[in-house]
């Protein structure tokens, strides 16, 4: 069935324009409330936290109207990370738990991401149901005066989180010596995240700590390194780490300034919990964006990659499965369902720490995991008419795919979040992943 408001994760868009009003964000209130009512005697409640967008002041209050109106009571949290809202809807027996975040995206752009009672994101099935409720008239199953939910706002839930965190470092060692660099992307995480790493013994140096409501994952935060580079050369660090709006992804520098992208990581930890015997399976999961050089890494250490549809929901749902207990993506994405039910930056980064302190090696040596295939990634923002659906595009698709045949891929895909095309080419060798990658962005360029 086609989706209305729903897309891969959660309902996306520019700030009070279309399915990113406050129309939609009540109506999802009022739906979502519908759906998550019972027939227990208890009161039902959601839980509802943010990033530091400006339009989180006008989607939450309309939030807040849609759940009590139909009888929800809601708890408020302020700016806190995504996973921190998955881990207290779960902690706090809400019956759903709403972020509101377009995570990495600019700040024009905001979303609504859905946790059901047991902390995960919610299935494909349920957001279609609570699709159907949201067009249904506004009067439609209101509770009655005496029935309307309350709203508080309490701030005891960042608190909470930073003791979870702390709970996932090995019990007895602590940061003690480590000079760490922390890139909050003047979001969600700007005060939690640098705090636990205090607690922990660090010495903290924080940037995009600052928000105001404009500059979240402005020229900062794990998808522009460039300026948590400087910092970690200027200060002398012994790792940066960079995390996204909405505290969810986390991307790595070592000492060198050098970049360490998720699939080192998720191989990085692989390692360090298979020789731990942490593994609850012989092998990890992750997406079709994954480094053939990962894959080549964990055959070699016996453990067997399973790959899924770009989306870390799609990674969780394979992990929750098959009883895989590490997953994640490329981008940062990495999900270790032993602390937690979502991607966690903050977590991620804390079991690369404990292999630094463990280990006493320097992250510019752990971070080299194994040598990547040539891979390229282009991304085409287009407006209008889908260009793949172009038969022009489909045939050099094709063409290229054969040429590759077994040394090489593509994964052509349209972004969830954001109207781009996502070219990538990968081979053994660059040269012709380089032209496979451009032959293919060529043809989707001509078809806009």
């Amino acid at each position: 069935m086609a989706r209305k408001y729903f897309g891969t994760d959660g309902i996306r868009g520019t700030a009070n324009t279309g399915k990113m009003t406050p129309e939609v964000a009540m109506r999802l209130g009022m739906a979502a409330g519908k759906y998550f009512r019972s027939t227990d005697p208890r009161r039902h409640s959601v839980v509802i936290g943010k990033d530091t967008r400006l339009s989180g002041y006008m989607i939450e209050p309309a939030l807040v109207a849609g759940f009590t109106a139909v009888g929800m009571d809601v708890t408020l949290f302020g700016p806190i990370p995504t996973p921190a809202v998955a881990m207290m809807t779960r902690s706090l027996r809400a019956d759903l738990g709403v972020m509101i975040s377009a995570s990495h995206n600019s700040f024009q752009d905001n979303g609504l991401k859905l946790f059901g009672p047991d902390g995960y994101k919610l299935s494909d099935e349920i957001e279609l149901e609570i699709e159907a409720l949201m067009d249904k008239p506004l009067d439609h199953k209101l509770a009655g005066s005496k029935d309307l939910g309350r709203a508080i706002r309490i701030d005891e839930a960042t608190s909470r989180y930073i003791e979870i965190a702390k709970a996932t470092f090995p019990r007895g060692m602590r940061l003690s010596g480590l000079r760490i660099v922390i890139d909050c992307a003047n979001g969600a995480a700007y005060k939690v995240a640098p705090r636990a790493l205090y607690e922990l013994g660090a010495d903290v140096i924080c940037i995009g700590d600052a928000p105001n409501g404009f500059n979240i994952n402005l020229e900062i935060g794990s998808t522009d390194t460039r300026a948590l580079k400087q910092e970690v050369i200027k200060h002398g660090a012994d790792i940066g780490i960079a995390l996204d709006g909405d505290a969810d992804r986390c991307i790595l520098v070592d000492e060198n300034a050098r970049e360490i992208d998720g699939d080192q990581l998720i191989g990085l930890i692989a390692g360090q919990w298979l020789a731990a015997g942490k593994l609850s399976k012989s092998g990890i999961v992750t997406t079709v964006m994954s480094n053939l050089g990962l894959e080549r890494h964990l055959e070699g250490l016996g453990l067997a990659l399973e790959r899924t549809q770009v989306g870390d929901r799609y990674v969780v749902e394979k992990m929750r499965a098959e009883g895989y207990n590490l997953g994640g993506e490329q981008s940062g994405h990495i999900v270790m369902s032993d602390f937690a039910t979502t991607g966690d930056g903050l977590l991620a980064s804390l079991q690369v720490l404990s292999a630094m302190v463990e280990t006493g090696r320097p992250m510019s040596e752990l971070g080299n995991v194994f040598a990547p295939a040539p891979q390229k990634l282009i991304n085409i923002r287009y407006e209008g008419k889908d260009p793949l659906q172009a038969a022009k595009v489909k045939t050099v698709i094709a063409d290229v795919t054969k040429r590759l045949g077994k040394t090489g891929r593509l994964v052509i895909r349209k972004s969830g979040t954001e109207p781009l095309v996502r070219v990538m080419a990968e081979a053994e060798d660059q040269a012709e992943m380089l032209a496979a990658a451009e032959e293919v962005a060529e043809a989707v360029r001509a078809a806009i």
